[in-house]
């Protein structure tokens, strides 16, 4: 149930749809028929959640993970990333619009919700480095590990995992490249006491950035890592 404070705010404040200005609907700044609209992606690589293009039996890998598995043990992404999706996506991560993240925090946490995944101990949101984020101004990927967290009741930890080295973006960068870029650039601050934990970022690419930071929690003795994704590209 809604709490009193809640209400009072969607009372004050009704939620409105950001992508067109009509009403939204439960409690989200997006309304019935946007939503709708946005690209599921339900139909995707249980591994990796690469969208596949033909029907697939449900749990299905797709033939890249059969042949190289990934460090991380499934990956959940609630959209393909196109149509209004990156526009949503874009706004949280470079213009300052929280209100994207949070609405994308929500949208994840509805994912979730939908496909009945056990839930982990802990949030592990992809970490910027102290550069970028004085940049910044703030970790897009924090934000909405919060709002997924608060949907979901699942404790936040942005301190045990930190990104140590200031890499190049990846755009534009093969497989291979990107490996090499990120490699070394995440260690933990402290002891990772728990033994579930997700992963949770904006976008997956080539699933790099995640797989390498997968690779650190496991050495640090986490026993399932699960990476949760807002969208991922095809």
């Amino acid at each position: 149930m809604p709490s009193f404070a809640a209400s009072l705010l969607d009372i004050l404040f009704p939620p409105t749809c950001v992508l067109c200005g009509a009403a939204g609907v439960n409690g989200r700044d997006l309304c019935a028929g946007c939503a709708a609209d946005l690209p599921d992606n339900r139909h995707a690589c249980l591994r990796c959640a690469a969208p596949f293009a033909d029907a697939m039996p449900a749990g299905m890998l797709c033939g890249r993970c059969q042949r190289f598995p990934p460090p991380f043990t499934r990956c959940l992404a609630a959209f393909r990333y196109e149509s209004a999706v990156p526009s949503l996506v874009v706004g949280a991560k470079f213009s300052g619009r929280l209100n994207l993240a949070r609405l994308l925090g929500q949208c994840l946490g509805a994912a979730v919700n939908e496909r009945g995944l056990t839930l982990p101990e802990a949030l592990i949101p992809v970490p910027l480095h102290p550069d970028r984020l004085r940049e910044r101004g703030y970790n897009q990927a924090l934000e909405i590990a919060r709002v997924l967290g608060h949907e979901l009741g699942i404790a936040v930890d942005a301190k045990t995992c930190a990104r140590i080295l200031a890499t190049p973006p990846q755009t534009g960068l093969t497989g291979r490249a990107r490996r090499r870029n990120l490699r070394g650039a995440f260690a933990l601050t402290r002891p990772a006491h728990w033994k579930h934990v997700a992963i949770v970022d904006d976008v997956m690419t080539t699933g790099t950035t995640v797989a390498e930071l997968t690779q650190v929690l496991i050495k640090a003795g986490v026993g399932q890592v699960e990476v949760w994704a807002v969208a991922r590209t095809s």
